[in-house]
């Protein structure tokens, strides 16, 4: 509820004050040019009937009530339930601890200014009020000592004692109050002429006279505004922090949730480039070791691929039995005469295909590890998750490329192998020992030559040409994967997509940027929050230079 007091209500007009945005108030705005006390009260006790069903028992939820006037100063006063000993009827048995945990609930909190509030006419030993904020407060720091009932003392007694701080010192002195008597509220005295009359009473007392100028609620209220403000002062590094550290975090989580969408087909446009470019920027990183996975293609030509030719075994495919077999049918119905070069080539071509396997293997290996690093770059980059449509798009894209650069590989590897077993390397065999060439002893007959110790000597000589052409393709092949898909992948990894996103539509770039509803409130939420810190920001570094 808001209440505006004239002339303010004037001033600001019916509409601004319909205006004000404060969620947790009640919208009820009244507009009063008189004594405001009874219409507040109703409306308190409306409003509390309404929470507990005009019952005796109490509620946590609070009821904010604002008042704008120039006769105020500037106080958020909460108006907490009297400390009670036993339930009344009407009340649970459970009340009094209820009271008191809702109590102790607020005034634990160490920016609370505290008002112990005790009647002047009952012993201050038994004062709950100053009981409970002498545990939360044991210093004193934040209490202030509030004495009532003053005027209804006995006769022959006075308050100046407790006032002066001598029956109970506190670290702010006691402010003894004189409010308005069931009867002045009966007859709608208003607080004008109570306050007068309280001035009145502490001025014309022979006992409070000396004690007159700090008596009294404007007295109290002003105390409590400059107290307020001394609070204030003293934790405004504190709250510099909290809000810097608040904009930042706030900062940073908008940073994750990416920039919102552009409006145009231009800007969407460069939004879907700019955000291709960040994860082809973190797919080479990966790649050149500055982040990790790169060094997984490595392992397969450093490890994998020799391991791979390694257990190919060709000493067992060139066995006697095989050689004899191999030998003797490339002669034919007649024998070699010198040296079985149809053998020779039958034997090395049998054996050099076998590592076509090996080849093909590493270059599904480093594809394998290609398309990781993609799922990788795609992780990695956040306005990625941002769009999941797009996300989709882009990995699909990459793999696609990836498919392609594949197999133009697996060609470019295969025809390695084949080129090895298609022409033989003549000064290697013309290096070897004559002997060997010529098929051994000359004086031994021809079928001599198809002895074991002959066909020993053949396969020897071709293993050692197999092992041979396998040093060479151990590194050939890395050569060829590098160029046709490493070195690929890194130049045109999503050129074909750029190609297709310049035919697309606005219409159709906008279903690349769909984002989650959830994150695009959220982005609200926060931008709203970082603009309303970041104004207070301003406002507390002002109030912090003028000290």
């Amino acid at each position: 509820m808001e209440v505006l007091l004239a002339p303010e209500a004037e001033e600001m007009g019916r509409e601004e004050a319909r205006e004000r945005d404060d969620p947790i108030m009640l919208r009820t705005v009244i507009f009063w040019h008189g004594p405001i006390d009874a219409l507040v009260r109703k409306e308190i006790s409306d409003e509390t009937d309404r929470e507990t069903g005009r019952t005796k028992q109490i509620s946590s939820v609070p009821i904010h009530l604002s008042i704008y006037s120039p006769n105020v100063v500037n106080l958020t006063l909460i108006d907490l339930p009297g400390l009670t000993k036993v339930a009344v009827e009407g009340q649970p048995d459970s009340i009094v601890a209820e009271i008191e945990n809702m109590v102790r609930s607020y005034i634990e909190k160490p920016n609370c200014i505290i008002l112990a509030i005790s009647p002047a006419n009952q012993d201050l030993a038994t004062s709950d009020a100053i009981k409970i904020s002498r545990d939360v407060d044991p210093k004193g720091e934040r209490t202030f000592g509030v004495l009532t009932k003053i005027d209804l003392m006995d006769k022959g007694t006075n308050a100046v004692d407790i006032l002066e701080g001598n029956a109970y010192r506190l670290q702010f002195p006691w402010i003894g109050v004189v409010n308005r008597s069931q009867a002045d509220i009966n007859k709608n005295v208003d607080m004008i002429a109570a306050r007068r009359r309280e001035r009145e009473y502490f001025a014309n007392s022979p006992e409070y006279k000396h004690l007159a100028h700090r008596m009294g609620s404007e007295h109290l209220g002003k105390m409590l505004s400059k107290h307020l403000e001394l609070v204030i002062k003293s934790r405004i590094p504190g709250i510099q922090s909290l809000i810097s550290k608040s904009i930042a975090e706030l900062e940073a989580e908008l940073s994750r949730l990416g920039k919102p969408i552009a409006s145009d087909a231009g800007g969407k446009l460069y939004m879907v480039m700019e955000i291709c470019r960040i994860f082809d920027q973190n797919y080479k990183e990966h790649l050149d070791g500055v982040r990790s996975g790169g060094d997984k293609i490595y392992n397969v030509f450093d490890n994998q691929l020799p391991a791979a030719l390694k257990r190919l075994q060709f000493d067992k495919q060139l066995s006697m039995e095989n050689v004899r077999k191999l030998i003797t049918e490339a002669d034919g119905y007649q024998p070699h005469l010198i040296a079985p070069e149809q053998g020779y080539r039958r034997l090395i071509e049998s054996s050099l295909v076998s590592i076509r396997g090996p080849a093909e293997a590493a270059v599904d290996a480093v594809h394998s590890i290609l398309k990781d690093l993609v799922r990788k770059a795609v992780n990695e980059t956040a306005e990625l998750k941002q769009y999941p449509t797009l996300r989709v798009e882009v990995g699909n894209a990459a793999f696609e490329s990836l498919d392609k650069m594949r197999e133009e590989s697996k060609k470019a590897t295969l025809k390695l192998v084949d080129m090895e077993c298609s022409y033989l390397t003549v000064d290697f065999f013309r290096k070897l020992p004559q002997e060997v060439d010529k098929g051994g002893n000359p004086t031994h007959s021809v079928f001599d030559r198809y002895n074991d110790s002959y066909l020993r000597r053949i396969g020897s000589t071709v293993l050692s040409y197999v092992n041979m052409v396998c040093a060479s393709l151990r590194n050939s092949i890395p050569k060829s994967i590098v160029y046709c898909q490493v070195r690929e992948a890194k130049r045109t990894l999503l050129d074909h997509f750029f190609t297709e996103l310049g035919k697309k539509e606005a219409k159709q770039l906008s279903s690349l940027l769909n984002e989650d509803p959830a994150i695009m409130e959220r982005r609200t939420a926060l931008t709203k929050r970082l603009e309303l810190y970041r104004s207070a920001q301003a406002e507390i570094d002002a109030v912090a230079w003028s000290k």
